[in-house]
């Protein structure tokens, strides 16, 4: 048997759209993920996470992982921990904050020769995806030419540093990308239901970042799965995982955004005080 046509992939993993939730730090925990891909997310990215870091990060939901790193220590011993139950693995060339900065990571890892043994180092310690996520900065195509050797996809946010999530993201940057390189290009920037499919006209994947962030129900309407994933069913989760309250209750901000009432229900979810108050709130 040949290759089947229409063949949706990164590197050796095999997908069912090209619809992916983008990595986020705060929202990205594993209920949430698993909200996602109910409703029809191909693939979830955790939250980037150190290499370094002692947390113990759950990964039953097999995410793409991410990490950061400003050096190759770590990197080995951090993807053996957690190889065997991830679907892939993603270097943060693309964090803006502040913290990045400081520690030389993200946007700020300006140094070609550690980016490569970095990735060389990825490369070398798993059979499975390794991609990197980046923005617009003036190193971008050396990145790409780099990412070539080890990676199997490139995720482009085409907004500089500066801009952080704000402004509009330059989507001619993107293409050029696109045009540079070979390998896949996850788009990244803006993306919902109304131009996600116009997007992959371009590109071969897109990332659904703050858009899917309290509607989880955008992979829905994006692949026509029908899936029951609101607040309630996010509060199961939760429980179940043993979320902290701190976390389901920004969740429950998140949820509670346009709905009917929504100014008067964040005003009472403000004031909750454990989970069992918001899933109070959330029946009625």
């Amino acid at each position: 048997m040949g290759r089947k046509l229409h063949e949706i992939k990164i590197g050796n993993l095999k997908l069912k759209n090209r619809f992916l939730l983008a990595p986020m730090l705060e929202p990205n925990d594993i209920a949430f993920r698993m909200l996602c891909k109910k409703a029809g997310c191909a693939l979830t990215y955790t939250g980037m996470t150190s290499v370094l870091s002692k947390k113990e990060i759950n990964v039953d939901d097999k995410p793409a992982m991410q990490i950061f790193a400003s050096s190759t220590k770590g990197v080995k011993k951090f993807m053996k921990k957690y190889n065997k139950n991830v679907s892939l693995w993603d270097l943060n060339l693309g964090c803006p904050s502040e913290i990045a900065r400081k520690m030389k990571h993200g946007a700020f890892s300006h140094d070609l020769k550690e980016i490569e043994e970095i990735l060389k180092i990825m490369r070398m310690s798993t059979t499975k995806p390794v991609t990197i996520k980046m923005r617009k900065t003036p190193n971008a195509f050396e990145i790409v030419k780099i990412a070539e050797k080890y990676a199997d996809a490139i995720a482009v946010h085409p907004r500089m540093v500066q801009q952080g999530y704000s402004g509009e993201p330059d989507y001619d940057f993107a293409l050029k990308i696109k045009k540079e390189t070979d390998l896949p290009v996850i788009y990244s920037g803006n993306v919902d239901d109304n131009n996600a499919e116009k997007i992959l006209r371009d590109f071969d994947f897109v990332f659904i970042g703050r858009n899917a962030i309290g509607r989880p129900e955008i992979f829905s309407k994006l692949t026509g799965k029908k899936s029951i994933v609101n607040f309630e069913k996010y509060l199961i989760l939760a429980k179940k995982f043993n979320l902290p309250f701190r976390q389901v209750k920004y969740q429950a901000m998140n949820f509670s955004k346009g709905g009917r009432n929504a100014k008067k229900l964040r005003a009472m979810i403000s004031k909750a005080k454990n989970t069992e108050e918001l899933e109070m709130l959330s029946n009625k």
